[in-house]
């Protein structure tokens, strides 16, 4: 009966056991929950501050729509009128270059290939 009654004490114990386990596993997700939901704050809380310093900078330097957007704009429009300049300037040109290049066929063998010809067939 001594041994009956060990058993059970074992079985008991390792349910107890179970049970603790359970717990701590439940536990341990709740924690790292709540460390997941204070870390989100504070990541929150640093974006708005930022932002925050960011928008009144950009309001301080005149903002988006202020007198950098139409330089910017200005310089842009006037790149893009010179790079259409270029390419009305050199377009005949770049055509003349690929023709050229096109209807220019060497009719000479180089002599690298001839001589490997020569050894091929023995001449």
């Amino acid at each position: 009966m001594n041994s009956g009654s060990g058993i059970q004490e074992l079985m008991a114990a390792e349910t107890r056991a179970s049970q603790i386990v359970a717990e701590a596993r439940i536990a341990r997700g709740d924690r790292m929950k709540q460390a997941q939901a204070d870390a989100d704050e504070l990541i929150a809380a640093y974006r708005r501050e930022q932002q925050d310093a960011f928008d009144k900078k950009v309001a301080m330097e005149g903002g988006s729509g202020g007198n950098a957007s139409a330089k910017l704009q200005a310089e842009t429009n006037k790149d893009i009128q010179e790079m259409q300049g270029q390419f009305q300037s050199n377009a005949q040109k770049a055509v003349d270059v690929l023709l050229s290049k096109c209807c220019e066929v060497s009719l000479e063998v180089p002599t690298a290939r001839v001589r490997s010809t020569q050894k091929l067939y023995g001449n």
